[in-house]
């Protein structure tokens, strides 16, 4: 008898319920936030290179977005690649990401080492032509067994010939499909370009208007404040793009509200393939207080000259990030902004739309202003906010879905508000 394979719906409500149910011990998220100063600290910039492996085997950094800082061989079959930050302290979570290839057709193993500082987060993506990314075999890339949650060690078997093989930690590197997208998104009428300053490396810091409104309510949306953490850009822009469809809900929405849209907040750290900083060697997510980074400094000066020039006010905001497990990090839901209530809805309203899924919310309990950008949106602003945390291995298709239910929903209960 002939079986019939799974629908694409099926399939796909599958790996909903495998990867976004609740478990019985739902994981709590990052720690207390730590106040760090955020003057300017020493970097270490990676030096572009070709490593001559032996054996006719060569690797490259030379690359937007590449890491990748020493190759060693350690004996026929073993090839040892370490990966540094461009500073410290710092998130011990490193990207990666370079290119390889050899005279002659090889199989060989490649260990991942981080100098004792990090642990390998990301699993291994490889390319053939240095846009199209996949994931490399599971039989094909092991770590050894440690007591420690997150082992530092990785080993990847690779099969290389005279064709370029790009190996990264996320399947997009460097800033050109960033760049791409924007540029896609200004050909609509309603979408135009803002150059608000330069980065720490004299790069564009640009922010996209969206909507055709009077200013009087407004929304702001960032990302990438961390080089690597591509699956919340990827949330980002399926939420982007649900706003920016033709249809009677957006184009209401588009009159009745502007959103200011940064996509990539640290343009400098993607394209140099930073851990965690930009090129002033901080976390921007920790310099939303004192502002000594461009980044951060242009973005604060832009939205708060907005609201003195129009006499409008932030309604919402949302910064995306990534993490090991999807998690929203709310406001204290005692404090009201200028819409009480409307994040936990948004959120509450978009999740139910997914089968099992059950969200993971975890609400700031404080009631006093911290040093990132949440915080400053809402202690600054008023503006109902949330930071949404994509987790690394979170399929497409779930990331996707989330970033557009977030969007309806939020457009749902928008377009019904009456402002005074």
């Amino acid at each position: 008898m002939k079986t019939s394979k799974p629908s694409g719906l099926l399939m796909l409500m599958s790996l909903v319920l495998l990867f976004s149910c609740k478990t019985v011990t739902q994981w709590e998220g990052q720690g207390p936030i730590q106040i760090i100063e955020t003057t300017d600290q020493p970097i270490t910039l990676e030096t572009k290179q070709k490593f001559d492996a032996g054996e006719g085997v060569y690797f490259s950094n030379e690359l937007e977005g590449a890491r990748l800082n020493e190759v060693k061989r350690v004996n026929d079959t073993l090839i040892q690649v370490t990966i540094l930050p461009e500073n410290q302290p710092i998130n011990p979570s490193p990207w990666y990401g370079f290119k390889l290839w050899s005279k002659e057709s090889k199989e060989f193993w490649i260990q991942f080492t981080y100098g004792g500082i990090g642990f390998h987060r990301y699993f291994p993506k490889f390319s053939r032509d240095g846009v199209n990314f996949v994931n490399v075999d599971s039989t094909d890339f092991f770590q050894p067994e440690t007591d420690e949650r997150r082992p530092e060690l990785g080993f990847l078997k690779v099969a290389s010939s005279s064709d370029t093989l790009w190996i990264a930690a996320q399947d997009r590197m460097g800033t050109a499909h960033v760049q791409q997208w924007k540029e896609d998104l200004l050909q609509k009428e309603f979408v135009s370009k803002i150059t608000i300053g330069k980065s720490k490396g004299g790069r564009p810091l640009e922010v996209l208007k969206i909507g055709e409104a009077d200013d009087k309510e407004m929304l702001m949306v960032i990302s990438m404040q961390h080089p690597p953490e591509l699956t919340g850009f990827l949330a980002m822009q399926a939420f982007i793009e649900e706003l920016v469809k033709d249809s009677p809900q957006t184009r209401k929405f588009r009159r009745k509200y502007n959103l200011y849209l940064m996509p990539q907040m640290n343009p400098d750290g993607v394209a140099n393939g930073h851990w965690r900083h930009n090129l002033g060697g901080i976390d921007l997510n920790r310099d939303w207080v004192n502002f000594n980074q461009p980044e951060t400094k242009a973005l604060s000066d832009f939205m708060e000259n907005k609201v003195k020039e129009t006499g409008g006010k932030f309604v919402f905001a949302a910064d995306f990030h990534s993490t090991w497990e999807d998690i929203f990090y709310t406001n204290n839901e005692e404090l009201e902004g200028n819409f009480p209530g409307l994040i936990p809805k948004v959120i509450k309203n978009s999740s139910k739309r997914i089968p099992g899924y059950v969200p993971n919310i975890r609400p700031n309990e404080g009631n006093q202003r911290s040093v990132t950008s949440n915080s400053y949106f809402f202690f600054v602003h008023q503006a109902e906010s949330m930071t949404f945390e994509v987790g690394d291995n979170t399929p497409r298709e779930i990331i996707q879905m989330k970033g557009q239910y977030l969007a309806e929903e939020l457009m749902k209960i928008l377009n019904k508000k009456r402002w005074d």
